[in-house]
């Protein structure tokens, strides 16, 4: 089984897969910070994607113009709708539906919540990293073609959080993890990484459960 990881620089995924074994890649235009430039092809995810060399496809689309936390940047003071960011919505959408569509057998596209529930489809499985062992609070939600939903390996505890008042009196409330990764980021692009991080418990739920599943059901 030949695997591909889309929009993946970290090589959390891929590294998993490659320990059972797999002839696993990941691909991103940023190079790898993983370790394994071998296992990485540094270009056009969606060029790769519809290749025909591969079996199985996990992808990581950017959610930056996709996720619900930042709707509130689609419209302008004067409640006027943000005609860049509404045109960067509609690329980051039709990116989701090239990925959903590639010509690969089995397909998970990742993400937060976001609005490819609303414009294209609903979720097939929403998972959190401490049904898999780590202590954190993250939605994540997987559009899958022909695989099953992941089944939890080892639910802890949800992990910490950071509370605060606004400046309107409103109480709000974030994970922890995700705010000392804010804290750490020196950049915009830092930040986007360090928030979008794949957790090793459900990065090694998903490469052992799914090549499982196809393995046994769809050789």
């Amino acid at each position: 089984m030949k695997v591909l990881i889309a929009c993946e620089e970290s090589q959390a995924i891929t590294k998993e897969f490659r320990a059972l074994g797999y002839e696993a890649y990941s691909c991103d235009i940023l190079p790898c910070s993983g370790g394994h430039p071998e296992w990485h092809i540094q270009g056009d995810a969606i060029a790769e994607a519809y290749s025909g060399k591969y079996d199985l496809m996990i992808a990581h689309p950017p959610c930056t113009y996709l996720a619900v936390s930042g709707a509130r940047w689609m419209y302008n003071k004067d409640g006027s709708v943000n005609q860049d960011r509404f045109e960067k919505q509609k690329e980051a959408l039709f990116f989701v539906k090239q990925l959903l569509d590639a010509p690969i057998k089995h397909i998970a596209v990742e993400n937060p919540v976001s609005v490819i529930s609303s414009q294209i489809r609903k979720p097939n499985d929403i998972i959190q990293p401490w049904q898999f062992g780590d202590k954190a609070t993250k939605t994540t939600c997987l559009w899958t073609k022909n695989l099953p939903k992941l089944s939890p390996t080892n639910i802890v505890e949800k992990g910490e959080f950071f509370e605060w008042t606004d400046k309107n009196g409103k109480k709000k409330r974030q994970a922890q993890w995700y705010m000392d990764a804010l804290a750490k980021a020196k950049t915009p692009e830092e930040r986007r990484t360090l928030r979008s991080k794949t957790f090793q418990g459900m990065a090694k739920a998903i490469a052992t459960q799914y090549s499982e599943y196809i393995c046994q059901y769809h050789n």
